[in-house]
């Protein structure tokens, strides 16, 4: 067998004068020998000198260019091993080098297409002369181009397909298949400037690149994948040789219809078949092959095993819509484009490998919990399931997904409600969603605000519930006010007048919030959110009002998944990415757009939001997530849910893993107490998903402990204790509230004042004290009395006087004998304080 890789490239001079022999005998040899070139010029009614200046003033470059190739986007496990979700193609090719096929390949498509191909210079006279004359003389047309012309044509045919506009495409592939003289003479021109610049290995190679291999199969990776489930490199010769047949008739001979009555599984299909057999007889009568294998590939039956490849994120199965908010970024990415509407199509034809941030771990474990916690659809109530996780510090989503199936087959959509093409984790230009209430998740940014201005964890405010909240500060907008406005909190229990910020943040407590709000701008809330990367999901400006602390904005969960990411990463928030690395088709990468960083509140501010956050998951509202999950690491975390319990969060990272999992109405609503699903009440379903989530995130990224709050951001600084003496309990209660203290009543004491009234506080009123802190009351039980005097008076009368008290006499010595029987001293004295019961001593006169 020869060595075709090591036959060098043949000019068409030379390829021509070993010819002349031939073509002597025909009518045209003439104009051949002149011309140089082929006998089309003669036929083409030009006079010789004429036909050679024509041809030589032909373009004669056309460079070997990549090929539209099929894309892919990959996740990866963690053992580093990628693995495929889904491809992209409007050809499904994969180019590959000259090593990477089988030498029977090669063989097959010269012995099957072009038997002269190492010796022509990129024409083949002979078949050439042959379909020339047949056309010229009106007889059928018949193929004669080489390899290398096909190649040309083929290039031709695909710098028509890139072009958008239909009707220049369709012109384009008019002139670059038309059968015509003109058209014939170009493309030879082309091929005999190919083969000057290119060996004969690399013209093969592309041709065996960019062929047609039936339907939108092109290039011999594919159709080998495809076919026969192998790559180009594996395929046997009867293999081979029917892969090469395909290209010869695509429609006629491909391998993909077997209920086809010529081509067909019934009859081993019989045309592939016919013609493979015919190549493997010239690979035979070629020396290509030997006997032995020439009967053995024939006695091969042609059995198939079509693989079909992935084709968009509809494989990807359950990271479908990860998938889908990938190939969305890609469309935004200026790599793949200046144009919006051309990226994603240049992404479809570049031979790209996308690697992707997705944690199948965490993906895996999304997927399994919401499976088992919110079914796709339920009676009377079109329910969403979603799970969003980001990695705290780099902006990487590492898991996305939510309780229907993707599809954007209208076909599909429209069977009913468990499946849907809209992506309700993201925004509405990342996925159609246009966000949902994020209910009480938000007030993290009020506590945020709440600490930048300077105030303290432990500072109380007015959280009495009302109707008449009075005018809110909005630097944006003007004071505002919201007559009516009368938000409840969860809890009847809630009914406090005084929370301080932290009870508020714990137990989530909405009056206590909006009384910080009372005492902030509701403009400086609204940008405190957004310096955390905070938007609502419809692209409108995000809203500001009393009603909008306590989460009414419609916003995307990832969009909440990255704030408390940066919330986790010490007040610095990152922007989301879904792409870690994407390489070309020759393997370079591809710049591609990094995570923005910035940084949304001060490193102390953070501290404090950490402290009382990480709060709310060992004590408050999140602790049954808290307690569900293991290995626990140090985490933060807020829950939220909207009115009439129609959505519910619970949003929580450590620190390293952001997770936000909501239950929410889709459309319409429904009161998620009163729904129980098989795993349990809807309402709770969200404790028992974050939990399964960040188990595998904790164990997987660990956690370390959030920066510690400084006593200042606790507690404030120290102001004197108000002076409530003389005051009833109640106004106690109000003054000392008001100046940020809580108090603790110490129960009654005696005193002369009247029962009820405060005696004495515990710190003393003017001590300096932390807000926030509990001060000690002690009421008056209103039994001290001013002891009466009683001295000179007799004995008996004295005790009349004291019968309420305990009265002891002592004998005192006297020498007037009118003191005698009378009071001469008392202990207490008169005037002092005492209450029934108390030891009142009398001395009483007696002669010695």
């Amino acid at each position: 067998m020869r060595n075709n890789a090591s036959i060098p490239p043949r000019t068409v001079h030379g390829a021509l004068g070993g010819f002349l022999g031939f073509v002597a005998l025909s009518a045209v040899a003439g104009v051949l020998a002149t011309a140089s070139v082929t006998p089309a010029l003669a036929l083409s009614g030009l006079a010789a000198s004429n036909a050679v200046a024509t041809f030589e003033n032909l373009p004669s470059y056309l460079a070997i260019e990549p090929l539209s190739q099929k894309s892919n986007i990959y996740a990866t496990q963690s053992d580093g091993t990628p693995v495929l979700l889904a491809s992209f193609y409007d050809q499904n090719r994969v180019e590959v080098s000259w090593d990477a096929i089988s030498p029977f390949v090669k063989d097959a498509a010269v012995a099957g297409e072009d038997p002269r191909f190492y010796e022509h210079g990129g024409i083949d006279l002979q078949g050439t002369v042959r379909a020339t004359l047949r056309t010229a003389t009106g007889s059928a047309t018949q193929g004669g181009s080489s390899i290398t012309q096909q190649y040309v044509k083929n290039v031709l045919v695909q710098k028509c397909e890139v072009l958008t506009d239909a009707k220049a495409r369709g012109a384009c592939y008019l002139a670059a298949t038309e059968t015509t003289v003109d058209r014939k003479l170009k493309e030879m021109r082309l091929a005999i400037g190919l083969e000057k610049k290119y060996s004969k290995q690399d013209i093969l190679r592309q041709y065996l690149n960019i062929a047609g291999f039936g339907g939108t199969v092109y290039g011999i990776e594919a159709a080998a994948n495809y076919y026969f489930n192998t790559s180009a490199a594996s395929l046997t010769l009867p293999q081979a040789a029917s892969l090469v047949a395909i290209v010869n008739n695509p429609v006629k001979f491909q391998l993909d219809d077997p209920a086809s009555e010529t081509n067909g599984a019934a009859n081993g299909y019989a045309a592939n078949k016919s013609r493979r057999d015919y190549i493997l007889d010239e690979m035979l009568g070629l020396h290509l092959i030997g006997q032995a294998d020439h009967a053995a590939a024939r006695a091969v039956p042609i059995e198939p095993a079509i693989t079909e490849p992935s084709t968009g994120c509809k494989t990807a199965g359950a990271s479908a819509y990860f998938c889908d908010y990938v190939t969305r970024q890609l469309r935004n990415d200026p790599a793949f484009g200046k144009e919006k509407d051309t990226r994603l199509l240049n992404f479809r034809r570049g031979g790209y490998n996308v690697y992707t941030t997705l944690d199948l771990d965490l993906q895996n474990a999304a997927v399994a919990t919401l499976t088992a916690n919110v079914p796709k659809t339920y009676p009377g109530w079109d329910v969403g399931g979603v799970v969003t996780s980001v990695q705290v510090g780099t902006g990487r989503v590492l898991a996305m997904a939510q309780n229907k199936d993707y599809s954007q087959d209208p076909a599909v959509l429209s069977t009913g409600a468990s499946s849907t093409g809209i992506n309700y984790n993201t925004d509405f230009t990342d996925g159609g969603s246009r966000g949902f209430q994020p209910g009480s998740t938000y007030k993290v940014f009020t506590l945020a605000q709440w600490l930048a201005d300077g105030h303290a964890l432990s500072e109380r405010v007015n959280s009495r519930r009302t109707s008449h909240w009075g005018t809110f500060a909005d630097s944006c907008r003007g004071p505002q006010t919201y007559p009516g406005y009368n938000p409840k909190n969860d809890s009847s229990r809630e009914n406090g007048a005084h929370y301080s910020a932290l009870e508020s943040t714990i137990d989530s407590i909405n009056t206590g919030f909006i009384g910080m709000a009372k005492q902030l701008d509701l403009c400086a809330i609204r940008k405190r959110a957004e310096a955390f990367d905070v938007h609502r999901a419809d692209g409108d400006p995000l809203l500001q009002s009393a009603a909008t602390v306590i989460g009414t904005n419609e916003i995307a969960p990832l969009t909440m998944a990255v704030a408390f990411a940066g919330i986790a990463n010490n007040g610095t928030t990152c922007t989301p990415v879904a792409i870690d690395s994407i390489t070309g088709p020759d393997g370079a990468a591809i710049p591609i757009s990094q995570s923005e960083c910035s940084q949304s509140v001060s490193p102390a501010v953070d501290a404090g939001m950490t402290y009382a956050m990480h709060q709310v998951m060992t004590s408050g509202t999140a602790r049954q997530s808290y307690r569900a999950t293991s290995p626990r690491v140090p985490m933060i975390g807020k829950t939220g849910t909207t009115d009439e319990n129609k959505d519910t969060w619970m949003s929580g990272a450590s620190s390293t893993v952001a997770t936000v999992v909501g239950v929410v109405s889709v459309t319409g609503a429904a009161n998620q107490r009163g729904i129980y699903f098989d795993g349990g009440q809807a309402a709770t379903a969200r404790h028992r998903m974050w939990p399964d989530v960040m188990s595998v995130a904790n164990a997987k990224y660990g956690g370390a402990p959030f920066a510690e709050a400084s006593h200042k951001t606790i507690y404030g600084v120290p102001v004197p204790v108000p002076d409530v003496r003389g005051t009833s309990l109640v106004e106690a209660r109000g003054s000392l509230e008001s100046a940020g203290f809580a108090l603790t009543d110490g129960g009654a004491t005696a005193s002369e004042l009247p029962a009820g009234t405060v005696v004495r506080s515990a710190p003393a009123a003017g001590t300096r004290t932390n807000p926030g802190s509990s001060v000690t009351v002690y009421t008056s039980d209103g039994s001290q009395k001013p002891l009466p005097d009683v001295i000179g008076l007799r004995e008996r009368t004295a005790r009349a006087r004291l019968s309420a008290y305990s009265v002891v006499t002592i004998d005192e010595v006297v020498t007037d004998p009118a003191q005698v029987g009378a009071v001469t001293a008392m202990t207490p004295a008169a005037g002092t304080l005492a209450q029934p019961g108390d030891v009142v001593n009398l001395s009483v006169g007696t002669l010695g």
